[in-house]
């Protein structure tokens, strides 16, 4: 019986101590991601010129006051569309209605000085006549000896007198002609000056300026408005030394701030003289009509100048890390990620300025969650 106990205890024993058989370890075999590639190829692209500038209007203009007057009403804002004659500031007339009050009382004065003066004008007339008798009849006597010298004397100087009375009695009337005809003038001119006081559009715009309030003293010349002609904008770019391969009628393309696709535009003139505050020549671009174009807006032209030889590759095949730029590159059936510097951007494709050399197998598109060093297959 202790022998059988003896037996079995060492039989446990010897299962404790034993050892499990080893396990063989697992293998996991990756598979290649399948991918499509495209060579990074030599190309011809235009050669680019970008300036930038500012929206200006073609035609504005500044309101101002043609005489000098308290402002009664301004009927606009900054902001608002106007139509070509709406009234825009009124002006106060009480000056022009106490001057216009004068001319006319002027004017009735000298009207009624006229009857007065053609009178003086007839009697001269008629004396003038008299004398010229009397001295036919003096002259004959004395050419017969019948009167005296002192008689003949006397008669002469009575003509010369009548004479005398009758050309400044005329003189007189052709004054009264000169003050009336002025009087009539200083009327119309302030009867003109009224229709001033309703200050109005001089074309249909925007108001972009505003520096007048009511109770303002309008003074001739400060400006009290300015407005700018709707869809008349045009964009000016400073130019410095690629100005002599730029020519009028040129076409560009002008990116406006804010917004997301490029205008077709044209160059329509180009200033003969340095501007002396960008120390270039003024390239000014007409803009197409456009809901959102302001005057002041940034915008950049882009000018095309030739062409020029690149290595490109296709821009979506461009990964970006912050200031970094890379590829993915197959190479010996391996995804290699490769840094690169970029240049110009085209429609689909980028430059390519270092990192690739012409030829070489850019994967594009680029698969989902591809990493340096994966495994690749190349489609046909």
């Amino acid at each position: 019986m202790s022998r059988r106990i003896a037996l079995t205890l060492a039989a446990m024993a010897l299962l404790g101590c034993g050892e499990k058989p080893a396990q063989k370890p697992v293998v996991q075999v990756s598979t290649p991601v399948s991918v499509n590639t495209v060579d990074a190829t030599s190309e011809t692209w235009p050669q680019l010129y970008d300036a930038p500038g500012t929206v200006q209007a073609r035609v504005s203009t500044v309101v101002s006051a043609r005489f000098m007057g308290y402002v009664r009403d301004v009927r606009v804002q900054i902001g608002d569309r106007v139509r070509q004659g709406q009234p825009l500031i009124t002006l106060d007339t009480r000056d022009l209605d106490i001057g216009s009050r004068k001319s006319v009382a002027a004017r009735e004065e000298v009207k009624t000085a006229i009857p007065e003066a053609d009178s003086a004008v007839a009697a001269a007339a008629a004396n003038l006549d008299l004398a010229q008798v009397t001295f036919g009849r003096m002259q004959e006597l004395f050419r017969k000896k019948s009167i005296s010298n002192q008689e003949f004397d006397e008669a002469s100087a009575k003509l010369k007198a009548a004479q005398a009375a009758y050309g400044m009695a005329q003189a007189r009337r052709v004054q009264l002609n000169s003050r009336l005809s002025q009087a009539e003038e200083e009327v119309r001119a302030t009867e003109v000056a009224r229709t001033y006081a309703e200050i109005t559009a001089p074309f249909a715009g925007v108001v972009v300026a505003k520096g007048v309030d009511v109770g303002t003293l309008a003074v001739p010349g400060s400006p009290l408005l300015t407005l700018e002609r709707e869809a008349g904008y045009r964009l000016e770019a400073p130019v410095e030394s690629r100005v002599a391969t730029i020519r009028p009628g040129q076409p560009v393309q002008v990116l406006l701030d804010g917004a997301d696709k490029a205008l077709e535009a044209r160059v329509t003139e180009i200033a003969p003289s340095v501007d002396p505050a960008s120390r270039a020549y003024i390239v000014k671009i007409d803009l197409p009509a456009g809901p959102n174009i302001r005057s002041g807006l940034f915008g950049r032209a882009t000018f095309e100048l030739g062409s020029r030889r690149v290595l490109a590759v296709p821009a979506a095949a461009v990964v970006e890390h912050g200031q970094l730029q890379s590829v993915f590159v197959a190479e010996g059936g391996v995804a290699r990620a490769r840094l690169i510097t970029t240049g110009a951007k085209s429609k689909d494709g980028m430059e390519v300025l270092s990192g690739l050399e012409p030829g070489e197998k850019i994967i594009f598109p680029l698969p989902r969650g591809l990493a340096d060093g994966a495994k690749v297959e190349v489609r046909p």
